[in-house]
């Protein structure tokens, strides 16, 4: 079943060690078929380099294990909220990369400063609000999703392809799993380098609106012209 997605999801969740994303086995990325609404994840606690596409869980929408016989990701109520709530995702990726987590635990949105960002991320990548006591002993993990979908109620999705969970770590998604992959790639490489600016100005001004319309729309959207 969905042997397509199941390669593609493995080879991105032992991509994330050949980028650096992860340490052991802090990390999970997931792939959702929209014809047949089911999810296939990384199974909880398995070492990527041992991972294979037969070891990945098969979900439908509501948590139910449809294929597999490892436990799935504890991350999985998360990732199935988002695509419950972004209706044109196809790939989710959470890790603990680094500086990213480094801006989670701050409690502090990445801002977008230079074309570097701008290129994968239309402005500032929020932080979503640390969870309520309530809501970790009821569902950590669902509410975890939840609010995420919170942060984004006035926000678009599709143009900021991320969320940094306060305290936690960050979430990317995209239209497919390498995309979601690639934003996380991204994510991580804007935080390290909007750390850097910041030590040499802690003042340091976010990017001019007009040339961050321009950077992201050159990629992005009906008139995209970067690439082939």
């Amino acid at each position: 079943m969905l042997q397509d997605l199941k390669n593609e999801v493995c080879e991105a969740n032992r991509d994330l060690v050949r980028h650096g994303l992860v340490t052991l086995t802090w990390g999970n990325v997931s792939g959702f078929d929209r014809d047949k609404g089911l999810m296939v994840i990384k199974p909880s606690g398995v070492p990527y380099e041992s991972l294979q596409p037969d070891d990945l869980v098969v979900l439908d929408l509501e948590g139910n294990i449809v294929e597999g016989s490892l436990k799935p990701s504890s991350d999985s109520p998360t990732h199935l909220v988002l695509y419950r709530s972004f209706n044109d995702i196809g790939g989710v990726v959470h890790t603990h990369s680094r500086h990213a987590t480094m801006f989670c635990q701050a409690c502090r949105e990445l801002p977008c400063m230079g074309t570097t960002h701008a290129d994968h991320f239309c402005g500032t990548v929020p932080v979503a609000r640390a969870l309520m006591e309530a809501e970790v002993t009821e569902d950590y993990e669902l509410h975890t999703g939840n609010v995420i979908v919170e942060r984004f109620s006035d926000l678009d999705a599709a143009a900021v392809p991320g969320v940094l969970v306060a305290h936690h770590a960050p979430f990317t998604w995209g239209p497919s799993v390498g995309k979601a992959l690639e934003n996380s790639v991204a994510l991580e490489a804007c935080a390290e380098i909007a750390i850097g600016a910041l030590s040499l100005d802690p003042q340091a001004a976010q990017l001019p609106a007009h040339i961050l319309a321009k950077h992201h729309l050159r990629k992005h959207g009906p008139d995209a012209y970067y690439g082939q």
